[in-house]
């Protein structure tokens, strides 16, 4: 899949500039650049001076920054790899985990969508509006130190929680390629998508590494993904350019929704 880059409407650019311009010292220094990647459209730069320029969109589905610190990794070693110490990545530079998203970028979320599916949304519940159905991803996980899952706030009908289940544990993770500290597992966005099935463009402004537009790739979905940092935002057009040269013969399953009652 050929990758090409977009021009910005130079209105666009100028709000997307001023908008940077206001940001405190060290927070307006992200280069804005666009690609083009199938139906897929990934912008690099800040979401809060992206998102007002955007039109409407069916749905967003996204996994922001908890304020947990995730960003700089652990230090030390693991002892998996056939037995043998495997040393974590650990990035104390990083900064974009440190703390939450503003509110105004849940105000423009909303705004912006008919449907919003938003992981870690126990951590923006006080400034997202009430709702009734969550989902709940089941890691599986044995280790006592470890949490047992995570939730996700949705603005979908009904009241009902639903649960996925997939081991998260390190045997498990190592499986696939991790190029992110709080990368999701692709079946688990593609299980989020199945309670959207008449959303066709669907919305990530804290894209990552792409897993949502991945998602989005290999189910004929339109995505607009959005990332600040560019070395994810590298690997995100990477990613999503593989995932549309991987044709897909047949569907595969996507996990059942399972209903649980969350106490």
């Amino acid at each position: 899949m050929a990758r090409r880059k977009k021009p910005t409407d130079p209105q666009d650019m100028a709000s997307i500039a001023e908008r940077s311009a206001q940001r405190p010292t060290g927070e307006g220094s992200v280069k804005h650049r666009e690609e083009i990647i199938g139906d897929c459209r990934l912008i690099l730069g800040d979401c809060r001076d992206i998102l007002p320029t955007l039109g409407p969109v069916d749905a967003v589905v996204t996994d922001p920054p908890y304020e947990i610190g995730a960003d700089k990794g652990k230090k030390g070693a693991i002892p998996f790899k056939g037995g043998k110490p495997v040393e974590r990545a650990y990035h104390p530079d990083n900064v974009w985990d440190i703390e939450r998203p503003d509110r105004e970028v849940f105000d423009l979320i909303v705004a912006r969508s008919r449907h919003q599916i938003i992981w870690g949304g126990n951590y923006f519940a006080d400034w997202l509006p009430a709702q009734g159905r969550w989902l709940w991803w089941d890691k599986c996980q044995t280790m006592p130190s470890y949490g047992d899952g995570e939730l996700a706030w949705t603005s979908l009908p009904q009241t009902t929680p639903k649960k996925f289940v997939l081991a998260n544990n390190k045997l498990f993770a190592d499986r696939v390629e991790r190029v992110h500290p709080t990368q999701k597992p692709l079946p688990l966005m593609e299980w989020c998508l199945g309670f959207l099935p008449d959303a066709k463009t669907i919305l990530d402004p804290f894209m990552g590494s792409g897993t949502t537009g991945v998602a989005c790739a290999l189910t004929d979905r339109s995505f607009i993904g959005i990332e600040r940092e560019p070395s994810y935002f590298d690997i995100a057009c990477r990613r999503i350019e593989e995932a549309y040269k991987q044709p897909r013969l047949f569907a595969e399953p996507v996990q059942k929704p399972v209903q649980d009652v969350l106490i």
